[in-house]
């Protein structure tokens, strides 16, 4: 962790783009997702990314190294959906620990091979812990708006059979991504905690909101100032926003964190808003022009991409971002919020 945060007080670190943009541009058929080991499983893989760790080992390194020789310092590992109530859509939940081992080792292997290649420039490795399918907070149900889909326990439980796979794979930082319950975020926080202390280690945790759409709130109501009350319990190696919209729209939000945490701030948002068929037009240039404000501003310390975003995406960020001071995170800013 001391490497990591003399690092993060030198300069601005980069993480890395999107996964799935990247394995889109393989055209994997069902019988790729199958392998020979998964042949006969009785219902459709294709889809599921996270068992491309296991059926695509190759393939995930490759997309690793690509965002490390971008200039990233950090990528993320192929555990996006890996929970156990995420892979019940596909009878997987038994290979959930080995999912989420094999990914942190296959992301580990690569940081450790660039690090040898480049010693100035140390290469991190953090364990995605995405939101599952299910929010605890609200109902899927708008006929029962008691209802709820999952329980606190059950987060609890699944969050910390990840984390405890991520952390025993090799992983430098958990990273709690794409939260749009905040409630969802507290149980993997919650799990963590527990799991820090029966293991003792002190693996350093990210937390990363999104926002849903131009009302400036998550899916489940909270601006970004209520998200960071809600999990500023916990102490975080940084806390931002990822995903749902662009870097020009994502702005405002980052300047409510800047204004009242005493942690990082992690910015990675989409490469622009998607177009009518889902797809992400903005190219390289254009996202890392609209970043730059992120930088003049000093709002940040962690930056990358989401979706629609590759090694192209990061290249540019990472070029932009050399000419820029970190937001300093020594100084407690406005305490009587937290």
């Amino acid at each position: 962790m001391s490497k990591l945060e003399e690092q993060l007080k030198r300069k601005i670190l980069i993480l890395d783009g999107a996964m799935g943009t990247m394995l889109q541009e393989y055209k994997f058929t069902e019988e790729d997702f199958r392998g020979n080991r998964f042949a006969q499983w009785p219902v459709s893989l294709q889809g599921n990314n996270d068992l491309l760790s296991l059926t695509q080992p190759g393939a995930i390194a490759t997309i690793h190294r690509k965002y490390f020789e971008a200039g990233a310092d950090i990528v993320e590992t192929n555990t996006f959906s890996g929970t156990s109530i995420a892979m019940a859509d596909y009878q997987m939940e038994d290979l959930v620990y080995e999912m989420n081992y094999e990914s942190a080792g296959i992301a580990k292997k690569v940081a450790e091979q660039m690090t040898a290649e480049q010693p100035g420039q140390p290469r991190f490795v953090a364990g995605a812990m995405g939101p599952t399918n299910k929010t605890a907070s609200m109902s899927p149900d708008v006929n029962d708006p008691g209802f709820r889909a999952i329980s606190f326990e059950e987060l609890r439980v699944a969050y910390k059979q990840q984390a405890k796979a991520l952390i025993e794979g090799g992983v430098d930082i958990l990273l709690i991504e794409t939260v749009f319950d905040t409630l969802n975020a507290k149980a993997a926080l919650f799990a963590i905690d527990e799991l820090k202390e029966e293991l003792a280690v002190d693996t350093p945790v990210m937390v990363s909101g999104t926002i849903t759409d131009a009302s400036g709130r998550t899916l489940s109501g909270q601006t970004a100032e209520a998200f960071l009350i809600s999990v500023s319990h916990i102490p975080l190696l940084s806390i931002g926003f990822n995903c749902a919209l662009g870097a020009k729209q994502l702005t405002p939000h980052l300047e409510v964190l800047n204004r009242y945490t005493n942690s990082g701030v992690s910015a990675y948002p989409n490469a622009g808003l998607p177009n009518a068929l889902g797809e992400y037009d903005q190219d390289a240039e254009e996202m890392a022009n609209q970043i730059r404000e992120y930088l003049e501003k000093g709002l940040v310390n962690i930056l990358g991409g989401c979706c629609g975003t590759t090694p192209d995406h990061i290249k540019k960020i990472a070029e932009i971002a050399k000419g820029y001071k970190p937001r300093p995170i020594e100084n407690l800013k406005n305490p009587e919020i937290i």
